[in-house]
């Protein structure tokens, strides 16, 4: 799986490095996989979908980070059968568009909202709030 590193995500592991409130190399260790994780929860990816001559199912794998990565997989393998790519859309997105994602490009930069720009109202005398009942967000910031 390759993957290309975001400004963003850059930034929030670099944030994490550079802490100075960790008290040792494990906590470090421990905050840095929960972050790459939600960061890679916020990407889609692509599986290889596989399907034997006779039709039956057949092998399937992931996560690959493009379809052309996908694909130069796939014109290695020597098994026989078909083959598609399926997008595998981002769990973490999802969650996001929900509950917000503060600080992430793409969601609103005030400091208690982070909701998708398309929570946000585009009405008239409501221009720029956001809908979700519970968030006290006012204005959606770019």
């Amino acid at each position: 799986m390759r993957i290309t590193p975001r400004k963003e995500e850059v930034e929030a592991v670099k944030a994490l490095l550079e802490d100075p409130g960790f008290d040792s190399a494990d906590q470090m260790a421990k905050a840095l996989i929960k972050e790459i994780g939600e960061i890679l929860q916020m990407r889609d990816w692509i599986a290889l979908v596989h399907t034997w001559s006779d039709g039956s199912r057949g092998l399937n794998w992931a996560p690959f980070g493009s379809e052309a990565e996908a694909r130069a997989f796939a014109s290695k393998l020597a098994i026989g059968g078909t083959g598609r790519l399926v997008k595998l859309y981002a769990p973490g997105i999802t969650l996001a568009n929900v509950d917000g994602k503060k600080g992430w490009k793409g969601y609103c930069l005030h400091p208690d909202c982070g909701h998708a720009p398309f929570t946000h109202s585009a009405a008239s005398a409501a221009r720029g709030a956001c809908q979700i009942p519970t968030c006290p967000c006012d204005k959606f910031r770019k």
